[in-house]
């Protein structure tokens, strides 16, 4: 069932010297311009606040919808990827580092264990990617595969290490898919936030 929204009604501007008549765009809407509100506004200090609250928000809405339009295929790549890494981390929260098998209190990451560079196709698959040591084994020893290997076999078990060794299709997302992908693991991380705060 659907409950349709009544159109709104036209409103006559606060604002004395106008009187224009118009029709609000949002709940609560006194006045019908820019120049109106900042006129509005000057009457008191608290409505100056508001006004200039409401004209702060505004340019910043304006600002994030301009930058999102300049936005190309690989900034759109680059945000998918942060929001993947941010859920692969809050996903293996409290394990040890999957090469060294570490639980000091370092910086970890999420640590791919064939890159993105050698097989893009697994950049965004959750068996490929797993909690590592950032300074000691992802940055140190790029990667250290060799302590990466028999811990991942020890995780998943050699089938899927196997699978994961193995030739796979290239793939090549739109920009609507990696913007999805990165609601989708944002949403993710969230739950598993919430879900370890409780």
């Amino acid at each position: 069932m659907t409950i349709e929204r009544k159109p709104a009604k036209p409103k006559k501007c606060r604002v004395e010297a106008c009187g224009a008549s118009f029709i609000p765009s949002r709940m609560g809407q006194a006045v019908c311009s820019i120049p109106c509100a900042i006129s509005d506004a000057t009457k008191s200090k608290a409505n100056l606040d508001k006004a200039l609250k409401a004209l702060d928000q505004l340019g910043r809405r304006e600002i994030k919808v301009r930058k999102e339009k300049l936005k190309s295929r690989a900034d759109h790549l680059k945000d998918t990827q942060h929001a993947f890494n941010a859920w692969v981390r809050a996903r293996d929260a409290g394990q040890p580092c999957i090469s060294c098998g570490t639980t000091a209190d370092v910086q970890y990451c999420a640590g791919h264990y064939r890159t993105t560079a050698a097989a893009p196709e697994l950049r965004f698959e959750p068996l490929n990617v797993h909690l590592q040591c950032n300074r000691n084994c992802n940055m140190g020893k790029s990667g250290n595969l060799l302590g990466y290997r028999p811990g991942l076999i020890k995780k998943i078990g050699v089938e899927a290490v196997e699978w994961l060794e193995s030739p796979h299709e290239p793939k090549k997302y739109t920009v609507d898919e990696l913007k999805a992908m990165t609601a989708e693991y944002r949403a993710k991380t969230r739950e598993l936030k919430k879900g370890g705060a409780a």
